[in-house]
């Protein structure tokens, strides 16, 4: 509970930037993500600028409130829900492209900038910000950068890390700092850039980034290569490899996806296999990286379709519609798993194994290029509590074994709260413990997003 004469203060400091109502504290009471105890915060503050920022968390320190920071509130993990006797800082106010540089072929842009926005400002100068979730409609630069989020394009360009060269961060003591170059090139002193990315809010809040833009591909090519099976499918991501060929989209849906993708959309995908691998190559040799693709999926028994661009566009943008818009929740779980793709095939047959085992529903889409899966365990809410036993052991399983063959918790949604439990399974406890030292040395009271990310 915040102390009512420290909120009346934050509220005289930011005038029209504080609110209080019930409709503003259930709204951005959490993200995306399951909720395991659901909390409302005190207050949310909209920031319209770095000294409101500062301003905000000078209060907190002072009066040791925690402050969870959160732009269009697109995560997955949780790592935007509130906790006890929080305040919601949002960004989405602070959407100004402050500067475009062609030439050195570089933006920087304010923490709430939505991600198409940006894409669609440096179109014009044949350029473009590389990282692209499925969210990207909607989801601003600062929480991708917080998130390390990724995205389609991750099997050509890298994450959202592999783009970010400066940042400007403000500390839980309210001072702000500028981490980085404008270079593509820099090696001076440690890397906290690198280390703000993917922090999601725990180390600082993130208020300005320095981006550097890739080339905006002249021409692209798809195929949509249908398998009988998923698991023929992710053969064909091992082959496309082997044939040395890198695709910027590498994608993998599955029968049930294929189907839901059909009710949804109205399409027909089902109808033309029980798997899809979506391949797009881009560039100049745009046009012959697909053809060896072809040759190499079609050896593989595959059906393959060469999409004209209208085509193209539509299977893209069913594929990052293929999660569906249903919000997370302890019925229904979409997990961010990466492992080796030299096993991704043993991964997808033990997901199977996994679901007819314990009774539960499952669908899988993976950024296959890079081993990135994102299977979606769901149970029926009329089945009851026993029905959500199920599934946690489902989920418990499903992430052991990701673990077991050399993967990770997560690939790209971050750790968030959901993703804690699982933590010290992936990581040594010297490894917890110097993470914990690294928090408190940014945020010695604790108050930034306490619970997210790292076991401390």
């Amino acid at each position: 509970m915040i102390d009512p004469d420290a909120l009346g203060e934050l509220e005289l400091a930011l005038p029209g930037r504080v609110s209080t109502t019930a409709e503003d504290l259930t709204l951005y009471s959490r993200d995306q993500g399951p909720v395991l105890h659901p909390v409302m915060p005190g207050a949310v503050i909209r920031a319209r600028s770095v000294g409101d920022v500062q301003a905000v968390l000078r209060w907190a320190t002072r009066n040791a409130v925690p402050v969870v920071s959160r732009g269009a509130g697109s995560g997955v993990s949780g790592g935007a829900h509130a906790t006890a006797g929080s305040v919601i800082l949002s960004l989405e106010l602070m959407n100004t492209i402050l500067a475009i540089n062609p030439d050195d072929e570089t933006a920087v842009v304010e923490a709430g900038v939505v991600n198409a926005d940006l894409n669609d400002a440096v179109a014009v100068h044949g350029l473009m910000y590389a990282p692209d979730p499925a969210s990207y409609r909607w989801s601003t630069i600062g929480g991708n950068v917080a998130t390390n989020a990724g995205g389609l394009r991750c099997a050509k360009y890298g994450v959202t890390r592999d783009s970010v060269l400066a940042l400007d961060v403000v500390l839980a003591d309210g001072t702000l700092v500028s981490t980085g170059h404008r270079t593509f090139k820099g090696v001076a002193g440690y890397d906290l850039t690198a280390l703000m990315t993917g922090s999601e809010g725990t180390l600082g809040v993130i208020v300005g980034v320095t981006v550097r833009l890739r080339y905006l591909p002249v021409a692209v090519h798809t195929l949509a290569a249908f398998f009988d099976d998923f698991t023929q499918a992710a053969a064909g991501v091992l082959a496309i490899g082997r044939a040395r060929v890198q695709p910027s989209i590498l994608e993998l849906l599955d029968g049930r996806t294929l189907e839901a993708l059909d009710v949804a959309h109205g399409s027909d995908l089902r109808r033309r296999g029980g798997s899809l691998l979506l391949v797009r190559t881009d560039g100049y040799g745009a046009a012959a990286e697909a053809e060896a693709i072809r040759a190499v999926l079609a050896g593989l028994g595959a059906h393959v379709s060469d999409a004209g661009s209208e085509e193209a566009d539509r299977l893209v943008d069913l594929r990052r519609h293929s999660r569906g818009d249903e919000v997370d929740d302890l019925y229904r779980v979409g997990e961010d798993v990466a492992v080796p793709k030299s096993q991704l095939v043993h991964y997808v047959a033990a997901l199977e194994a996994m679901a007819r085992h314990h009774r539960v529903n499952l669908k899988v889409v993976a950024h296959a290029g890079d081993g990135n899966l994102h299977p979606t365990f769901w149970v029926e809410r009329h089945e009851g509590e026993r029905s959500q036993e199920r599934l946690e052991e489902a989920l418990d399983e499903s992430v052991r074994c990701a673990l077991d063959l050399g993967g990770t918790i997560t690939g790209e949604h971050g750790v968030g709260q959901y993703k804690r439990r699982w933590l010290p399974w992936e990581q040594s406890g010297e490894i917890l413990s110097l993470q914990a030292r690294i928090k408190q040395v940014f945020d010695p009271l604790g108050i930034l997003n306490p619970g997210k990310a790292i076991v401390a």
